[in-house]
């Protein structure tokens, strides 16, 4: 059953992010995330030290429920397993929060759920010096993209600057033209989706300070500054989907996602080897690889029949079956990865250089099989610049989750607006939250 959890108002301070601190943190720094995944759900707490250091006090996670393929299938199920993973982060954090609950978090967006959208704004600034307010007000034009009703903004990244169409220029602020150019990476999400993530958190008596995308939180996560400065793509291989995100010139410049994950292999493994999902997984675990070797052939695993509840009698197979019922779906993962980078043009922009992350990331062989599909060098992500991470926690798996709060902690200015959604329990009309969060931004800006 899912416990309410009781929210006692305190006035707090800013943390470094802009968002609202833990109501029991003392004046600490606090943040906290939420990743809602198809195979897990997992809620990080962190602190952000005065020099800038992100510290994990609090990690609760388990098994997704009501979540498929990225899609929120039952509210109520999810709900309850969001629940039972934010209760167990502020159990463990319970010293720093001095027994108080949570009361806002950043909230990942699936891939599957964002479309990044490229596009570049003129101003014209007459001459005088580029202030905070031109730069701010050519990126408030990208509200433009919205569709009401069916995408809202969550990310608005500025990628380059030009002034009197000089290219290059990384910091305008002070400088003096006739006409300033932004390129801007916007990134906007299905409203509907949106909503039903909102009211997620609100059952929960959580306010949102956010959203971030999925892959996006990865990247950030995993990679080095190299990687983001000269070129590499992300490839988050989750449990119902794969997301991959482009970084270019120390910015994100392309998102996208396919319908494919690691619940698509243990499902082609059940029908295969004619066994349960759950032995399916187990098997996969244990013994699985993407790539054939030569020793599979005289490897034998015992394979529990489906549907006998004493598995009395051994029921052996060749490792080689296993491995030839696996390498098929990851071959067409990686073909429809290849798909989207070409067809969106930015293959080349992309570089030479992939990262893995997500649980699915970590099958035996996976890397061989990327390199040769993708032509690109391949290595597996972790989370990097985390301090708190146990070694069970600190792998590819959890790039998403320790991706989220470093955007909490360094990249606030690339969300709209915060959204408003404080204190519903109930998915709330996306006309009126856009319209909200259109005027905190003209607000802002203007």
């Amino acid at each position: 059953m899912k416990k309410d959890r009781q929210i006692i108002k305190i006035q707090k301070p800013k943390n470094m992010a802009g968002q609202n601190a833990s109501p029991a943190s003392d004046g600490k720094n606090i943040i906290s995330v939420l990743d809602i995944g198809s195979s897990k759900i997992c809620c990080f707490i962190a602190e952000v030290k005065s020099h800038g250091t992100i510290e994990v006090i609090g990690i609760g996670h388990q098994a997704s429920s009501g979540v498929k393929s990225g899609t929120i299938i039952d509210l109520k199920a999810a709900e309850t397993a969001v629940a039972h993973a934010v209760e167990s982060a502020e159990m463990m954090a319970k010293t720093q929060l001095q027994g108080q609950p949570i009361k806002s978090i950043l909230v990942n967006v699936p891939g599957v759920h964002t479309v990044s959208h490229q596009m570049s704004v003129d101003v014209r600034i007459a001459g005088h010096e580029v202030s905070d307010r031109d730069v701010k007000g050519a990126l408030s034009h990208s509200r433009g993209l919205i569709v009401p009703g069916k995408d809202e903004l969550v990310h608005v990244i500025p990628a380059g600057y030009t002034i009197d169409r000089t290219r290059g220029i990384q910091e305008p602020r002070g400088m003096v033209g006739e006409t300033l150019g932004v390129n801007i990476t916007a990134v906007t999400g299905m409203s509907s989706s949106l909503c039903h993530l909102a009211a997620i958190a609100g059952q929960n008596h959580l306010e949102l300070d956010g959203f971030c995308s999925a892959p996006y939180a990865s990247g950030l996560a995993a990679l080095v500054g190299d990687e983001i400065q000269l070129g590499c793509t992300v490839v988050d291989m989750g449990g119902g989907t794969t997301s991959i995100a482009v970084f270019f010139g120390g910015k994100l410049i392309y998102t996208a996602a396919i319908p494919v994950g690691g619940i698509n292999v243990t499902s082609d493994i059940a029908r295969g080897l004619t066994t349960s999902l759950a032995d399916a997984e187990r098997i996969k675990t244990l013994y699985g690889s993407a790539h054939a070797a030569g020793t599979d052939d005289g490897t034998m695993i015992d394979v529990p029949p489906v549907g006998e509840e004493e598995h009395s009698q051994p029921n052996y197979v060749p490792r080689s079956l296993l491995t030839g019922i696996i390498q098929p779906r990851i071959e067409e993962t990686f073909e429809l990865v290849r798909a989207k980078l070409v067809d969106s043009g930015i293959n080349k922009i992309a570089g030479r250089r992939v990262v893995l992350t997500g649980g699915a990331s970590q099958l035996l062989g996976l890397c061989d099989i990327g390199q040769l599909i993708l032509d690109k060098q391949i290595r597996l992500g972790r989370p990097q610049r985390i301090k708190g991470l146990a070694e069970a926690t600190g792998g590819p798996a959890f790039a998403t989750a320790a991706g989220l709060l470093i955007y909490a902690a360094e990249h606030v200015n690339e969300m709209p607006a915060a959204p408003a959604t404080h204190g519903f329990n109930f998915p709330i009309p996306l006309n009126g939250l856009l319209l909200q969060k259109v005027t905190h931004w003209l607000k802002e800006n203007w």
